[in-house]
């Protein structure tokens, strides 16, 4: 019953990227790209997330907090160049 619920996460966090691709690549300002950035990330950090769980694989984990400290870092970078410049 839980692998049945977390595929179905799974299918609803590829389905998430998916749609926020379309917000990227069509935002009408780089503000809507930024923010459909942030969120492919947070689904492709779950997704990395049932990955370890379904390997069983904890190395995973830290590939997961490695890649998020990295998009947030991204994130608060272009946010700032959008703000204000660099």
């Amino acid at each position: 019953m839980v692998n049945i619920i977390l595929i179905v996460a799974a299918s609803i966090m590829m389905l998430a990227i998916l749609l926020t691709l379309y917000r990227f690549f069509k935002g009408p300002t780089e503000c809507d790209r930024l923010v459909a950035f942030d969120v492919m990330t947070v689904s492709s950090l779950s997704i990395i997330g049932l990955i370890a769980k379904f390997s069983g694989r904890i190395i995973y984990l830290d590939v997961a907090m490695v890649y998020g400290l990295l998009s947030f870092l991204g994130v608060v970078i272009v946010a700032r160049y959008f703000e204000k410049g660099l």
